[in-house]
């Protein structure tokens, strides 16, 4: 990726995608804008669009459309930046705002220096398919976990408290515990809840088919306790390609586990995570910590160090200690995949020793 400023006949193209129709301006080697268009946001429009320019650099910022977007311009032979949205913020706070504004602006951030965009680079068509399966299993873990909150929010109104039980469970322990005229609709809820309950359940048995003819390498991932099917299948599948990290430390910044840094002058505070990158593989990396410094979590370098980092007092330490765990479990997982070893719980237990 060239990182000057494009000067001589290289045109930059600015594309501000919209749901029915996108907008472009480009930018020649002067920085002047020689040409301002309109086209449909649908592949054959933009690919008929788009051929007409030699080979350029075009801009576009990350939204629904930008992986397709992106594809096809690479397709074309052109040089696809897809912009951070955390870093082009003189788009959304600009007074004066139109999509020929920010196609623009867009173009003309990306002609300066394109790593100042933090540059995102989508994942391969497959992959995005493939993650979907997982996404859409975690809208209706989510949709059935609110049902449940539901019926036991209608009962406490009336009096009733619910007995607790897994949320696989819930439906039976219910039907068992109290009456089905409680209040209207709650076999309704709870027939809701065990369709969501057999779907899911399908779901995983679709992940498992998944890991085992198309993704093998999940078996590295899948050695540390307390990571299954889904958390082993989705790190692959977001991070796509490990050789993009040359250091498997720098995973867990990529997934937003890392804390957020504003040192100045001898002033160095302790700030929160970042939040970057994918939220649920960060999510999926946190309940699995959670999992291995619970009490069935079993003794492992992980669990010691986060343990030893919990100890230091306070529910304040337990999160950083969770959060911690998370960020060396991303690293972990990433130099499994990369090295292809078999995983030692106790690694550094046999170092000492050794």
């Amino acid at each position: 990726m060239s990182k000057g400023i494009t000067t001589g006949g290289g045109l930059t193209i600015g594309l501000d995608l919209g749901d029915r129709f996108t907008e472009g301006r480009v930018l020649d080697g002067s920085g002047e804008v020689g040409e301002a268009f309109r086209v449909r946001t649908t592949e054959p429009a933009l690919s008929a669009r788009l051929s007409s320019f030699p080979p350029s650099r075009l801009v576009l910022e990350v939204g629904t459309h930008s992986p397709w977007v992106s594809r096809t311009v690479t397709r074309l032979g052109h040089e696809a930046i897809v912009a951070n949205p955390r870093r082009v913020r003189l788009i959304a706070e600009n007074d004066s705002k139109s999509d020929g504004i920010d196609a623009e602006l867009l173009a003309r951030l990306g002609r300066v220096d394109p790593s100042l965009l933090k540059p995102i680079v989508h994942r391969g068509e497959q992959a995005q398919r493939d993650r979907i399966l997982i996404q859409s299993r975690a809208g209706f873990v989510r949709a059935r976990t609110q049902l449940v909150n539901q019926v036991r929010g209608f009962s406490k109104a009336l009096g009733v408290r619910l007995p607790s039980s897994s949320t696989e469970a819930f439906p039976k322990r219910v039907r068992a515990a109290t009456p089905l005229d409680l209040f209207p609709g709650l076999e309704t809820l709870l027939a809701t809840i065990d369709q969501l309950t057999t779907t899911i359940r399908q779901m995983d048995r679709e992940v498992e088919e998944l890991c085992r003819k198309r993704y093998p390498e999940t078996q590295l991932l899948r050695q540390v306790p307390g990571v299954g099917a889904i958390t082993a299948l989705y790190y692959v599948l977001t991070i796509e390609d490990p050789s993009r990290f040359a250091k498997s430390r720098s995973v867990g910044a990529y997934v937003g586990l890392r804390p957020k840094q504003r040192d100045s002058g001898e002033q160095s505070p302790q700030l929160r995570i970042t939040k970057a990158g994918d939220r649920l593989l960060r999510c999926l990396l946190v309940s699995c910590a959670h999992y291995i410094l619970g009490p069935f979590g079993p003794d492992t370098d992980l669990r010691r160090a986060g343990l030893r980092m919990a100890e230091r007092g306070g529910q304040a330490a337990k999160k950083r200690a969770i959060v911690a765990v998370a960020t060396r479990l991303a690293v972990l997982l990433h130099r499994l995949w990369v090295t292809g070893e078999g995983y030692q719980p106790l690694r550094s237990e046999a170092s000492k020793a050794a």
